[in-house]
């Protein structure tokens, strides 16, 4: 029999791996090698087919060809559990915790037949945050951890169940850049004590300082292996889409004197009292970015569902263009003049088993090219979405497909298209460009831009520090609900937003 050793043998070998649905080839011959004691990055545009390849290597998918080799022994994955028990773990992108829970109850949950629920299983915990520097705590619920310490639970979570080999789905998406420098820190560790780290991130500058081995998929198909030391991100975004990799910056100031929206004294209550929005107060000229940044769960979302109307025990005054519109409804308020491309695309920006003609009128159905009458004109409506699917480059065959079917770019660029077609007053852009490729970052930075030039009010909530410092005119912090400091993008530096993000910088 031949010899396995993991000393010799790769981590993970998939070999010609194919994998076809209905009109789409997702994977075409990928071939990927990972070696173990390494941090191995897979980039690539939305669509290129990384997620349908580590749903393969995950066992979520089976592959219709080719080949998947862990430590040395081909393996048929055929559900997550078969993953686990050949020592194949995942941390997805969106945390899967109970937050009234415990660190320990989440990390044992599902898992009792190892070491039990009680003493055992917390020794257990405790070794493994020890040996990996995760510095978790068993007895803290997980509503009091802050994002970087959730995403180490999940971490530690899947090592618990004996991975070997740990696949992080973009796992800095909603880190400041301290809680990135923590992560960088413990996935060294973890190569260091010989595991495997598969790091799928959109993130090139990330990409290049904490990986070993990076590989390009363009397309369904693995396009190069390149070592990190030997290319930039320029050259890095050319292996994926062709062209070098934009920048968020702007041109000259458009900001005019023209106030478009103004709040004042907004206030959230939570149910135990504490304010979620505490007192918020700003205003957005015409022609003018306006940039949030915070930490996940100081209060950005809530202001922006506030704003919107979403969250009716909300108060103060909300204007827009010189019309109080506190008091109207979330249908209203878009009449009014408000544009929002919200934060969780699939929850709040489209339905997802409807076809796309019927998500160009979602949310716009009592404006044309929707509305005729009480009626939706469906042949205006799919005219329109063609009209958006050319202008804004949705890459999918026409207006009638399923929403569900298009990669999370274009459906983030069908949203832009619909949101700025409204002849918004003011545009709402939370986490614009969260879990897009870079193609699909440009396009959404350019339409930011134009949306900028065009001169309307935009609100920009982004965990992308360099994107908010590129697009915005002016940046202030949000901490614990409350807007805390106001500062120049022309002066600031990633890493002094994300100090008085955490509390611990000067206010500006």
């Amino acid at each position: 029999m031949t010899d396995t050793s993991t000393t010799t043998a790769p981590a993970v070998r998939l070999v010609g791996i194919g994998k076809r649905f209905p009109g789409v080839i997702a994977n075409d011959d990928v071939n990927i090698e990972v070696a173990r004691g390494s941090i191995h990055a897979i980039v690539g545009e939305n669509g290129a087919g990384k997620s349908t390849l580590m749903k393969i290597l995950y066992g979520v998918q089976k592959p219709d060809a080719g080949t998947v080799e862990i430590d040395g022994a081909q393996v048929d994955l055929s559900s997550p559990a078969d993953a686990i028990k050949a020592g194949v773990g995942m941390v997805f992108q969106h945390f899967m915790l109970a937050d009234n829970l415990t660190v320990l109850e989440n990390v044992v949950l599902g898992a009792e037949r190892l070491h039990g629920i009680g003493a055992k299983a917390r020794e257990e915990i405790l070794r493994i945050s020890d040996a990996y520097g995760l510095d978790i705590r068993p007895d803290q619920l997980v509503e009091a951890l802050g994002v970087g310490d959730r995403q180490r639970v999940e971490i530690l979570k899947v090592l618990y169940r004996g991975a070997r080999t740990i696949i992080l789905d973009e796992p800095t998406a909603v880190l400041v850049p301290q809680e990135v420098d923590e992560l960088f820190g413990n996935l060294r560790e973890l190569k260091s004590e010989g595991l495997a780290v598969i790091f799928i991130s959109h993130k090139l500058d990330e990409v290049l300082s904490v990986a070993d081995v990076v590989t390009v998929m363009r397309r369904g198909t693995t396009v190069d292996t390149v070592d990190p030391s030997s290319v930039n991100a320029h050259q890095l975004a050319e292996l994926m889409v062709g062209s070098e990799l934009p920048s968020p910056s702007t041109e000259s100031s458009t900001v005019t004197d023209e106030v478009l929206i103004s709040v004042n004294h907004l206030t959230l209550p939570s149910p135990d009292g504490r304010p979620l929005v505490d007192d918020v107060s700003f205003t957005i000229h015409r022609g003018e970015v306006l940039g949030i940044a915070g930490v996940e769960g100081n209060g950005q979302s809530e202001l922006v569902e506030a704003i919107m109307g979403m969250l009716p025990r909300a108060t103060g005054v909300v204007e827009v263009d010189g019309r109080d519109v506190s008091g109207l409804s979330t249908r209203h308020r878009r009449e009014a003049g408000i544009g929002y491309i919200p934060a969780d695309r699939h929850r709040h920006g489209l339905l997802l088993d409807a076809p796309l003609w019927e998500n160009r009128v979602l949310g716009h159905q009592t404006r044309t090219p929707a509305a005729k009458g009480i009626f939706i004109d469906k042949g205006a409506s799919r005219a329109d979405t063609e009209r958006i699917i050319e202008e804004y480059d949705v890459r999918t065959p026409g207006p009638d497909v399923l929403a569900r079917a298009l990669s999370g770019g274009n459906q983030q660029k069908l949203i832009v298209g619909r949101e700025m077609s409204g002849d918004p007053i003011l545009l709402i852009a939370a986490h614009p460009t969260r879990g897009v490729d870079v193609g699909a970052q440009a396009a959404i930075w350019d339409h930011i831009k134009d949306a900028r030039r065009l001169g309307l009010a935009v609100l920009l909530i982004s965990a992308d520090l360099d994107e908010l410092i590129g697009l915005s005119d002016r940046i202030q912090v949000i901490l614990r609900g409350r807007l805390v400091g106001e500062f120049d993008p022309g002066h600031v530096t990633p890493e002094q937003l994300g100090s008085a993000m955490t509390g611990a910088g000067d206010k500006a």
